[in-house]
Order: C-alpha cells, then structure tokens, then sequence
C-alpha cells in the first residue's frame, strides 16, 4: 500500500514496537550488597552464611596497621584476634581519624591470617562479628570447596 512503510523499514524514527528489547532488559545490574551490608544482614539472621562468606570474599576490608608491614593483633581476649572493618567510616571510629590502615579483600584476610587467630569485624560497630580462629577455618574451607570443587 502506497504511504505505509513495509514491515522491515524504520518508523520515521521511532523504534520497532515489535523489536527485542535491548540485552539486559535495558536495566541495570543490581550491584552486590556492600560488606557493611552483609554484616547487618547476617547478624540480623536475614542473609545464609554462604552468602555472607561469599560477599565477604570479595570485599575490601579495612586493617589498622602499626609501623611494620601487618596484622595488628589483640591478645587481651580469649584467643587473639585481629580487628577489620567493613569500611573505613567503621575503622575511623575505632582507631581515629588520622589512624594508618591497608586494604585487602576478604579472600586475602583468609589467605593471610595467621594460624591460631581469629578476626572481629566492625569492634565498634553496631553490628560487631567475631570470628574465632576455628570459625576461620571453616571459612578458608568453606572457600577453597567453592573454588575447587
């Protein structure tokens, strides 16, 4: 029919109604929930542990440091634990503003840690998560089945 584009022409324009809609849906991804998040979440009991290791594996997480290169550990709790934090809001409140700190991912934390020590994560935090050196190993193995089958 004369003045009617045929069925494969563009529309003056306008996008084909009957087109695909572009690759992901045209939205964006949902961006994974941060480790302050995660924290809240698991302690609250509304996020699986499984899923609480997995974001923390692939967080940074925020280290006091001294003047030698490492960990900085607290030895006047039952076993010695090193304190972390989500975020360096949460490191600031602990150790202060002008406080020195390095960066590391969890699945660094757990490579690194020493034999026999646990960490605290967020000491002054509202939502403060101790993990004692065997909940530690747990994590490492629970990360190495993930990784390695």
């Amino acid at each position: 029919m004369p003045g009617y584009p045929d069925a494969g022409a563009p529309m003056n324009g306008y996008a084909d109604p009957n087109a695909a809609p572009p690759m992901g849906g045209g939205y964006p991804e949902p961006s994974p929930p941060s480790l302050t998040d995660a924290v809240r979440a698991f302690t609250t009991g509304s996020m699986a542990a499984e899923d609480f290791q997995a974001i923390f594996a692939t967080s940074r997480v925020y280290c006091p440091r001294g003047e030698n290169p490492g960990f900085l550990a607290l030895h006047d709790t039952q076993q010695p634990v090193i304190p972390m934090f989500s975020s360096l809001k949460e490191l600031r409140r602990y150790a202060g503003k002008e406080s020195k700190y390095f960066v590391i991912t969890g699945a660094e934390v757990l490579d690194l840690l020493p034999t026999g020590y646990g960490f605290v994560l967020d000491i002054d935090g509202q939502h403060r998560m101790v993990f004692d050196a065997k909940a530690v190993e747990q994590m490492v193995d629970f990360t190495m089945r993930r990784m390695y089958g």
